[in-house]
């Protein structure tokens, strides 16, 4: 049977072509099923012969900030515009650590040289050191732009893509954009650019201000990102420590301690290994 299948006449033929020539020419030597066990079991020789596509592997970034301005994301997303089918392109590059927006933009289109001027302002206000920032983003033509990379490189800044359709690998990014379009003043349309302008000026200056983030233990990302943290515990604390002098039954006798900001943010944290920091 070995040598039928591997005869010149059969080489390129699967068993079951195999299996019907030899049967229409009266013959029969085995069933399909074991001709498959003989070529599987002793010679390893069934396998997939049509070509597939082959995929670049992307690696799952990993991230880590213990501090502000170690990692920003940055991403882009649409606005919708005074009609059916026009957009306002807004970008925004936030601190994961502290969460606090370093800098955004609404432009008419997506363009690497405006990504380039957003961040490298944003760099100069935040005073960025070479080799101090890890700079995030998905995949998105503006974000692998050369313009946008060599920019990087001159700056001394790492940067870092998603892997493709992976939206957690950009999470921060993503629920800002969830906070801002879930906001209550957030309009359905935007009747110009400058009106859309004119939204994102006092929505940033609130969301960096005056938004008591869940993330970070219910204080303003200004707070974290300015390091004002240690103070606003201390005076928490203090008003608790207040009320739990005038009425300790209330708290079970347990005076109650106001939560600080996590040590670190990760982006894809490593589940294998247990990081202390």
């Amino acid at each position: 049977m070995i040598e039928i299948l591997h005869s010149d006449r059969f080489l390129d033929d699967t068993p079951y072509q195999i299996y019907a020539t030899l049967l229409d020419e009266g013959q029969y030597h085995c069933s399909i099923r074991t001709m498959y066990r003989i070529l599987t079991e002793q010679h390893g020789n069934v396998k997939e012969r049509r070509k597939h596509v082959q995929r670049p592997h992307y690696v799952k970034p990993e991230l880590l900030a213990t501090a502000p301005n170690e990692v920003w994301s940055w991403d882009i997303t649409k606005l919708k515009g005074p009609v059916k089918w026009t957009y306002f392109n807004l970008y925004v590059i936030i601190d994961i650590f502290s969460r606090y927006v370093v800098g955004w933009m609404v432009a008419h289109r997506e363009q690497d040289a405006l990504a380039r001027r957003l961040i490298e302002q944003s760099c100069l206000k935040q005073n960025i050191e070479p080799g101090q920032l890890t700079v995030h983003a998905d995949r998105g033509p503006s974000m692998k732009s050369k313009v946008v990379a060599h920019l990087m490189a001159d700056l001394g800044i790492t940067k870092t893509h998603s892997r493709p359709h992976v939206s957690n690998d950009n999470p921060y990014s993503e629920a800002q954009f969830k906070t801002l379009k879930y906001c209550p003043q957030f309009p359905d349309r935007f009747g110009s650019i400058q009106d859309s302008r004119n939204f994102c000026h006092p929505f940033f200056n609130w969301y960096n201000k005056e938004h008591r983030h869940s993330g970070i233990a219910l204080m303003t990302p200004e707070q974290v990102h300015y390091g004002m943290t240690q103070q606003v515990y201390h005076q928490r604390a203090e008003v608790l420590q207040q009320a739990f002098n005038k009425n300790p039954n209330r708290f079970k006798y347990k005076i109650p301690i106001p939560e600080l900001p996590p040590k670190a943010a990760w982006i894809n944290k490593p589940s294998s290994e247990n990081i202390r920091v």
